[in-house]
């Protein structure tokens, strides 16, 4: 497949995804953009706090506390679309099978948006420091709260 296209493809996907996000949150009366609250803020800057911390400690299984334990889980990245919390977490274990090629993981996060009271957008750039050469890019992630803890749900990063 061009690879222009398969990138098309996964483009169209997420797209779709936040599409569809707008349009729930649509039928409800519109209201001004809600800047989301300073403690909804605190706690999804922990759970990413959380996870560069465990990232830069070599341990993926505690990085993957911040994603939801979900087989609805959606993440998209440089190789394709991956669905589920199992498949996301082995997909992480192949590409980064140590702490030397895991590195020095750094999150600069860029914006939090509330877009509903349980549900944020979060953009961000990523930058991983390594042995075998730097790497670096750009995410977005939709954070939902789900018993009364933030998880991503959905996370874009490339």
């Amino acid at each position: 497949m061009i690879p222009t296209i398969k990138y098309f493809r996964y483009g169209t996907v997420i797209l779709m995804a936040l599409l569809s996000i707008s349009t729930y949150a649509k039928k409800k009366p519109i209201q001004k953009k809600k800047p989301i609250i300073v403690n909804e803020t605190n706690e999804i800057h922990k759970v990413l706090n959380m996870q560069q911390k465990a990232w830069n400690e070599g341990n993926i299984a505690e990085y993957m506390q911040g994603y939801w334990m979900n087989d609805s889980l959606i993440f998209v990245g440089k190789k394709g679309v991956t669905h589920g919390w199992n498949n996301t977490l082995a997909n992480y274990k192949k590409a980064y099978p140590d702490k030397n090629a895991m590195g020095n993981l750094t999150l600069d996060i860029l914006s939090v948006n509330r877009i509903s009271k349980d549900a944020a957008f979060v953009v961000g750039k990523w930058n991983l420091e390594r042995n075998i050469g730097n790497i670096n890019g750009h995410f977005t992630l939709l954070m939902r709260k789900k018993n009364n803890k933030w998880v991503i749900v959905a996370d874009h990063s490339s």
